[in-house]
């Protein structure tokens, strides 16, 4: 039975690249070509490539009240779906050069909930639309005391509009199954969350 993962990334030959649009995000067409499975090389094709530089998301938690913060926002691409375009996230923010993913989470932390992570732990990375997007999401959990947390929030020089909200775990679980919650890094840290949420109440505090 062959196995997965044959093909490296230097398998790949790209015969030609150019810039197609230049904005506040990237688009390249690329003309390349590769080995198929049955031994065959692919005929040359081209593919447009969404350039957005990597993320960081943060779930906050609060073991001992057991609660999350998760912060309300505008989302222009959920505006042609048929709910409402303000949807309920995670901290996160665009990993600038130079920063690691830790560094984004706190800062982020800052902007966007007034709050800091202590400790943070790694969720997993995951590729966001690997079909037509470069962009990787580094994905964490912090503890964060919520005794004080939600309130209005973001950069308005960057039209941030941020409201974040203290919600129960039971209640943000909830709201990923009936729904509510429909953006990936929320469901997949929350689902993280149901599966470690033990652990991290007796761990955490």
């Amino acid at each position: 039975m062959t196995k997965p993962f044959q093909f490296k990334a230097n398998d790949v030959k790209v015969e030609k690249r150019e810039t197609v649009f230049q904005g506040f995000f990237r688009m390249d067409k690329l003309w390349l070509t590769h080995p198929r499975f049955d031994g065959r090389n692919m005929p040359v094709f081209t593919r447009e490539l969404f350039i957005r530089g990597d993320a960081t998301c943060v779930l906050p938690y609060d073991p001992q009240r057991d609660e999350v913060v998760l912060l309300e926002q505008f989302r222009l691409g959920a505006l042609s779906h048929d709910q409402s375009p303000w949807l309920l996230e995670l901290v996160a923010g665009m990993n600038e050069d130079g920063e690691s993913p830790e560094e984004v989470a706190q800062r982020e932390g800052q902007e966007e909930a007034g709050l800091t992570f202590a400790p943070l732990e790694k969720i997993c990375n995951y590729l966001v639309s690997p079909g037509g997007s470069t962009e990787m999401i580094h994905l964490y959990c912090g503890r964060v005391s919520t005794e004080d947390a939600g309130g209005l929030y973001g950069m308005e020089h960057e039209h941030e509009d941020i409201r974040a909200h203290v919600v129960s775990a039971d209640d943000a679980i909830a709201m990923i199954h009936d729904g509510r919650i429909n953006n990936a890094a929320a469901i997949i840290a929350l689902q993280w969350l149901e599966l470690n949420r033990a652990r991290l109440r007796e761990g955490w505090q």
